[in-house]
């Protein structure tokens, strides 16, 4: 008992670390990507945080098995180099027992990533879709951030607003704004109204509101304390004009049907499925979970190093063998659901390979490739 409590400490603290480092470096690549979808107006800022703690589950799924593979690889290692797995073996402790203590160990390692897999990560990924639609219903007044140029409608506007205050019943209320419009539709109100093709305009507000037309219900941006500037860039023959309220059309929200991926859909309703896309999709849930025994068997004979070559010298093997795992596992995956694989064998067959690999690891775990050399030698003198 003292034994496994030391191993359990041992590779249990490294795998924390290392899924804290590798976690560190997904999530800040991702918010990068999201910050820039931000920047260009496709994203609101306040939801960027929400983002980020949705998609942990998904990074997780990634990152706790391989961190886990690595920890076994540097403790055992680190205890290959100091003499311990020796100490261990003449104190009675052998291979065949430390390989046991470590599947207990990893149990613990395959309930976490049951409750990420089969809970967590679903609902992570029906957040993410909600949030996902209502940015689709979003207007441009809603994605403008105070302090930025951001560019919308494909390029054909381009807005800035010194400040953004919330009113009360009303909305935003965006100050110093200033819109150039390259070709774009605009509803004057300051005469009639009516619709108006306007290239290219530049539009300097005082403040600006969201605006919804009661009659028609196009959605408008209502500035106050208006110039205009029309005239092409490089010409002389610009025209200006002042207006008290002038509006600019914004564009209606894409119709999008919410539509339930298979990621999000709870696990109990994958259960017992005809569809081949939810049959793929129970499968890869487990899956996450067989993973960390398997990588437990190909881990500890595969830690084991001669004098010469260092704890680290199996790294990037193992990194390799498990990016391989899971390519395979993805592949298997697309192949059960578009029904090209039958579900029967499905990913199961993934699995069943590396835990051969992980069999054939074990087996010949004390083989040294130096003997062979040496024999062929011996046998040609």
């Amino acid at each position: 008992m003292i034994i496994f409590r030391y191993l359990s400490q041992q590779i249990l603290q490294v795998t924390v670390i290392v899924s804290l480092i590798l976690l560190a470096v997904g999530l800040i690549s991702r918010f990068i990507q999201y910050l820039g979808q931000a920047v260009s107006g496709e994203l609101a800022s306040d939801v960027l945080l929400l983002l980020m703690f949705y998609r942990l589950p998904d990074f997780l799924v990634v990152i706790v098995p391989l961190a886990f593979l690595l920890s076994i690889l540097l403790v055992y290692g680190r205890m290959n180099e100091d003499n311990e797995i020796v100490v261990l073996v003449n104190s009675g402790v052998g291979e065949a027992r430390l390989l046991s203590f470590t599947f207990l160990i990893s149990l613990i390692v395959v309930v976490f990533m049951g409750i990420v897999s089969l809970s967590l990560a679903p609902w992570g990924v029906r957040n993410v879709e909600e949030i996902r639609l209502n940015q689709e219903q979003l207007t441009e007044l809603d994605l403008m951030v105070a302090g930025q140029f951001q560019a919308f409608g494909e390029g054909t506007r381009a807005t800035y607003t010194e400040d953004i205050t919330l009113e009360e019943g009303i909305g935003r209320r965006l100050e110093n704004v200033f819109v150039a419009l390259s070709q774009s539709t605009v509803q004057d109100d300051s005469d009639q109204g009516g619709v108006v093709r306007a290239a290219p305009r530049v539009i300097l507000a005082q403040v600006a509101r969201p605006f919804i037309d009661d009659q028609t219900g196009a959605r408008l941006m209502r500035m106050e304390n208006v110039l205009q500037y029309d005239g092409e860039p490089g010409m002389a023959d610009f025209s200006m004009a002042q207006f008290d309220v002038y509006s600019v059309l914004l564009p209606e929200p894409t119709a999008i049907e919410p539509s339930l991926e298979e990621g999000s859909v709870k696990t109990f309703m994958l259960i017992g499925a005809n569809s081949t896309v939810y049959q793929a999709e129970l499968q890869w849930r487990v899956s996450v979970m067989l993973i960390v025994p398997i990588l437990t068997l190909i881990a500890v004979p595969l830690s084991r190093v001669q004098p010469r070559q260092g704890r680290y010298s199996r790294l990037i093997p193992a990194v390799m063998l498990y990016a391989s795992y899971f390519f395979l596992l993805q592949f298997t995956r697309d192949g059960v659901a578009d029904g090209s694989l039958s579900s029967t064998i499905g990913l199961w067959s993934v699995h069943l390979l590396f835990g051969m690999i992980g069999v054939a690891l074990y087996s010949f775990r004390n083989f040294d490739p130096s003997r062979l050399q040496r024999i062929s030698i011996g046998s040609s003198r």
